[in-house]
C-alpha cells in the first residue's frame, strides 16, 4: 500500500530463487510501471499484456499475454511473465465490480496447472488492481521498509487483507511482513524493526533484506540475481532462497489437495492464528483511535 518499498525487488528476488531451484514459475506484472517485465528481460513490443487479459480473460488472450523470460536464454528451466502494461492503470478504479475483481483469477485458472508458483507484483494502492491480485492469490507477502511510516502502512495492509479474506476469498491469508532495504548498522532501522515486531509479533519474518546495490545492478541488467557476480549478490541470493523456503515450509500446498481445487495448506492452525491476530490488532487500533 506504499510505493517505493521494493515490492518489485522482492518479487524478482523470489522469482530468481524459484528459477534457480527449478520451479516452474509465472510472474504476473500487475503494476502499471511494468518494472518486473523490464527486469525479466521481456520485449513488450506488439504483444498482448495484462491489460488485455483484464479486458477479456479468454484462454487464447491469456496464453498470448504470457511469454518466457529472457532469463531462460542459455539456461534451462521455465519462468514466464504475464506482460505488464501502463494501460493496466485503466483497470485500477476505486470501486471495482465483483466481475472485475475476479477477472485475474478467471484468467490464471486456465494456466495455473502449468506452474509450481505464481508471483503477482502488485500496484502501490488498494484500488481494483490490488484487490484483483489478492482475489487470485492464496497468500500476500507484505513488503515494508524500516521507516517512520512502516508500522502504519503494514497495519493498513493487514487490515485490507483481512477485509478481502472476509468479503471475497476465505483462502487468502498474510504470508507475513518482510522488511526490505534495511541497514544493519543504522540505529534508526534497528528501532523501526523492533517497533514492527512489537506491533505484529510473529507476522514479522526473521529474514531481513539488506540494502544492496547488487540487487539494483542485476535488475538494471535484466538478469536473475542468482547469476549476478559478486559476494553481495550471492549473499542476497541466499536470503531470497531462505525466504522462498520459508514460504514453502509454512504455506506450501498439500500434495493431497483434491483434484480441481486449490487444496488446503498444511498450516491451517497457523492460518487461523494469523487471522485471529489481525482481528486483535484491528480491535486494539480501533480502541486507540476511540480514545
Amino acid at each position: 500500500m506504499k510505493g517505493g518499498v521494493g515490492k518489485t525487488t522482492v518479487t524478482l528476488g523470489l522469482a530468481s530463487a524459484a528459477f534457480a531451484k527449478g520451479l516452474r514459475t509465472l510472474v504476473v506484472d500487475l503494476d502499471p510501471q511494468s518494472d518486473a517485465s523490464t527486469g525479466m528481460d521481456i520485449d513488450v513490443t506488439g504483444r498482448l499484456n495484462v491489460a488485455d487479459v483484464l479486458s477479456n480473460p479468454k484462454d487464447k488472450i491469456v496464453e498470448q499475454a504470457i511469454v518466457p523470460s529472457g532469463w531462460t536464454a542459455g539456461h534451462g528451466g521455465k519462468i514466464d511473465v504475464m506482460i505488464g502494461s501502463p494501460s493496466a492503470i485503466n483497470f485500477d478504479g476505486p470501486h471495482p465490480t465483483l466481475k472485475e475483481i475476479w477477472r485475474l483469477e478467471t484468467a490464471l485458472a486456465t494456466v495455473e496447472s502449468q506452474y509450481d508458483l505464481v508471483l503477482i507484483d502488485c500496484a502501490p494502492s488498494l484500488n481494483a488492481l490490488t484487490r484483483t491480485a489478492w482475489a487470485a492469490s492464496d497468500r500476500v507477502l507484505v513488503v515494508t521498509e524500516p521507516g517512520l511510516f512502516s508500522v502504519a502502512a503494514a497495519d493498513r495492509a493487514l487490515r485490507a487483507i483481512e477485509e478481502i479474506r472476509r468479503g471475497l476469498s476465505q483462502r487468502l491469508q498474510p504470508a507475513g511482513i518482510v522488511v526490505n532495504r534495511a541497514r544493519p548498522q543504522s540505529l534508526e532501522h534497528q528501532y523501526r524493526i523492533q517497533e514492527l515486531k512489537d506491533m505484529f509479533g510473529p507476522l514479522v519474518l526473521d529474514i531481513v533484506l539488506p540494502e544492496r546495490t547488487s540487487m539494483q545492478q542485476a535488475q538494471g541488467a535484466a538478469r536473475p540475481l542468482h547469476v549476478w557476480p559478486g559476494e553481495g549478490a550471492q549473499e542476497m541470493a541466499a536470503q531470497f532462497d531462505e525466504l522462498l523456503q520459508h514460504l514453502d515450509d509454512h504455506f506450501g500446498k498439500s500434495p493431497t489437495a483434491p483434484a480441481g481445487g486449490r487444496g488446503m495448506t498444511p498450516t491451517a492452525a497457523a492460518d487461523a492464528s494469523a487471522a485471529a491476530q489481525i482481528d486483535e490488532l484491528t480491535e486494539d487500533a480501533d480502541e486507540t483511535e476511540g480514545r
